[in-house]
Parts: structure tokens; C-alpha cells; sequence
């Protein structure tokens, strides 16, 4: 198996330019930043931790889950106050992924998606309802909203092939998602109370070659940062070079993305940047980039 060294990296958007925060060796996973802006939230080896900002040398601090057994993947973020963390996690009790609210401390767990598989990514500014992608018996990945307090779930998309990444802007107005449901891979958004029948009300963002995945609005509605494999990659499970971190000035009413920035081209992929990882200042996001070893 493929051994690994991740390397934390700050995106400053002023200057352009990066820096690693830090350096671990095996997969570590889609850093969150918090709300205060002191640390990273990350997962790796199937525990959630903090990475201090702001130290000459973070290390990573372990968040106790509870009594344990939980599994979490790369699906986590905030609350709009710092105070609750949405996870998807497997537990003794499934094998396969669900959704869960816990304090920010890791206490109080609560189950909010009792069917699985169902994989987090955004909240609503709010903080009222969760976004997730879910499979429910019929082998399509599509797009629900349930209420982070839990109860029923509801199904917002129906006419894709694999629809995934959903994220609320921050104005409340759109989910944002990436989709294969054009034929390749690119961001698409929706109104937040779903696409409609046949999702008629899903409007394309992105059209061109690379496949995109995983789109991340700036905390001040001003920016799309997403994650796009090459030309023809049909997954989003690998790590491999010349991936490239985008950006685009978010859409107004016409939904379609202007002029496309790349950012860095590096080694990257699956557990790079699924979930938002922007600053609450807007001016940096974090990422993560590979590095193989043998």
C-alpha cells in the first residue's frame, strides 16, 4: 500500500501564495477552519483533531468522541458559532457512514441521519439544517437536507447520476454542488429548499475540461475555491498529481462562472480540501497536499 506524508498548507489569497502549517506522516484530512480562528479541525486514522494556529509547532490534538468506536471520515465543519461539529462517521452500530452534531468539545453526541450511508458537508447559516449526500437502496448518490436537531430528511435532488459536495453560501441563497449529471464533473447549484421537479431549477457554474468537485464559498460570498482532477478522472477516491485548487468570483444571478484562477497544481485528491477550509476573514483557506514515500 502507498505510504504518505501530508503536508498542511495555508493558502493566503493577498499574496498568492502557500506555506505548510504542518507535516504527519500517513493521510491526514480535511482541515475546517474554526470559527474563533485558533485552530484547524482535521481527521486522520478515523479520530477528529485540532491543529493550533498561531504556534511556532502545532501538533495535532486528539478530540475524544464520546465513549469512542466512532470512525469518522473526511466530512466535518462548524456550526456558524464555533459551538456545534457536524461529522460522519461508521460505528459499532453501522458499518456504514451517518451524520452526527456533537459540542465542539466532542461531548454530547447526537445521531441526526438513522439511515446510511449519508455523508455531511454544510450547514446553513443558520445553523438549522444540515446538507448531505446519501444513497437510499437505489446505487444514485443524491442530495438531502435534514434538520440539524434531527427528524425527517429531505431529498432535494433527483435526476442525478452522483450529485455530491453540497454547500450553502453563505447569503442562504443557493446550495452549491458538484455533479456528473452533464456528462463530466463540474459545480452546479441549486435554491436551498432543492432542484425542483426534474431538477429543473439546478443551474450549471462550471463547463470546461478538468472534473471539479467539492466547491467552498468564502465566509464573505465573494469567492469560489473547489478541487478539480484531470480530464476524464471518474472518481473522486484518488490521490494523484496534477490536481489543481480553482477559484472563481461566486456567481450572481446568471449562474454560469467567469474567468477561472488557478491557484497551485499539486499532488493531491481525495481528503485535500472536501470540506470548507476558508478563514473566517476570507483571506486564507487551508488545504492539504501529498507527498508519496517508500
Amino acid at each position: 500500500m502507498q505510504k504518505y506524508l501530508s503536508h498542511v498548507t495555508i493558502y493566503d489569497l493577498p499574496s498568492r501564495s502557500s506555506r505548510v502549517l504542518f507535516t504527519g506522516e500517513g493521510i491526514i484530512e480535511a482541515p475546517n477552519w474554526s470559527r474563533n480562528g485558533k485552530y484547524l479541525l482535521v481527521n486522520t486514522r478515523g479520530n477528529l483533531l485540532r491543529l493550533p494556529l498561531g504556534s511556532e509547532r502545532p501538533d495535532l490534538e486528539p478530540i475524544k468522541l464520546g465513549d469512542g468506536g466512532f470512525v469518522c471520515n473526511n466530512d466535518h465543519d462548524f456550526s456558524a458559532d464555533g459551538k456545534l461539529i457536524a461529522f460522519s462517521a461508521s460505528s459499532p452500530d453501522s458499518p456504514k457512514s451517518r451524520v452526527y452534531v456533537c459540542d465542539a468539545s466532542g461531548e454530547n453526541i447526537r445521531l441526526v441521519t438513522p439511515k446510511a450511508p449519508s455523508y455531511f458537508h454544510g450547514w446553513s447559516p443558520d445553523s438549522r439544517f444540515l446538507a448531505f449526500v446519501a444513497e437510499r437502496g437505489d446505487g444514485k448518490y443524491e442530495l438531502y437536507r435534514v434538520p440539524a436537531t434531527g427528524g425527517a430528511e429531505e431529498r432535494l435532488t433527483f435526476s442525478g447520476g452522483y450529485d455530491d459536495g453540497p454547500e450553502y453560501s453563505p447569503d442562504g441563497r443557493w446550495i452549491y454542488f458538484n455533479s456528473n449529471r452533464g456528462g463530466r464533473w463540474n459545480i452546479w447549484r441549486m435554491p436551498p429548499d432543492g432542484a425542483g421537479a426534474k431538477d429543473a431549477r439546478a443551474e450549471r457554474v462550471t463547463s470546461d475540461a478538468p472534473e471539479d468537485w467539492f466547491p467552498h464559498l468564502s465566509p464573505d460570498g465573494k469567492r469560489v475555491v473547489f478541487l478539480s482532477f484531470p480530464h476524464g478522472t471518474e472518481g473522486h477516491n484518488d490521490r494523484m498529481p496534477g490536481m489543481l485548487l480553482r477559484m472563481i468570483e461566486t456567481p450572481g444571478e446568471r449562474p454560469e462562472a467567469g474567468s477561472i484562477e488557478l491557484l497551485a497544481e499539486i499532488f493531491g485528491g481525495q481528503g485535500t480540501i472536501n470540506v470548507n477550509s476558508w478563514s473566517p476573514d476570507s483571506t486564507q483557506f487551508a488545504f492539504v497536499r501529498y507527498e508519496p514515500v517508500a
